[in-house]
């Protein structure tokens, strides 16, 4: 399912796998993205909880993004409420914003996204960035950064 280098004891994809993982599935791969703080004990209750959504459902991609770990790519977005989910299909946000952390509530999120025709809140001009950033191949890149 996943390559070798996923580490088998989480269901949460790595972020350096995201692009790969989602260029590789069929049109309409959703992504449901934490971002999250390790200091954080919400988030650390939270984890389990994803992991568990994230077996419910396969079709779906989850990762997790530690904002402080990862600040070059959170870069200037404001992460004031843990957690705070971004919902993503095909590389495009529909979704961003705080959650409650339970998995009821996340669960009818996602299927509000499923369902979705287009963005299911104000999206931050910098998570349309991230999310350039998260899922454009490695020739991409180079494409979108001059190199």
């Amino acid at each position: 399912m996943y390559p070798p280098s996923f580490p088998p004891m989480s269901t949460l994809l790595p972020l350096a796998l995201l692009s790969d993982a989602t260029a590789s599935r069929p049109e309409q791969c959703h992504v449901v993205l934490a971002l999250c703080a390790e200091w954080c004990g919400t988030c650390r209750s939270f984890r389990p909880v994803l992991e568990q959504l994230a077996l419910a459902h396969p079709h779906i991609v989850f990762s997790w993004l530690d904002i402080e770990d990862e600040a070059d790519l959170a870069n200037d977005l404001d992460v004031e409420t843990f957690p705070t989910l971004a919902i993503f299909r095909d590389g495009a946000p529909l979704y961003f914003g705080a959650s409650l952390p339970l998995a009821d509530v996340v669960a009818k999120l996602i299927r509000a996204a499923e369902a979705a025709g287009g963005p299911m809140s104000q999206i931050p001009p910098e998570i349309a960035d991230m999310a350039d950033a998260l899922f454009a191949r490695d020739a991409d890149r180079s494409l979108l950064h001059g190199r």
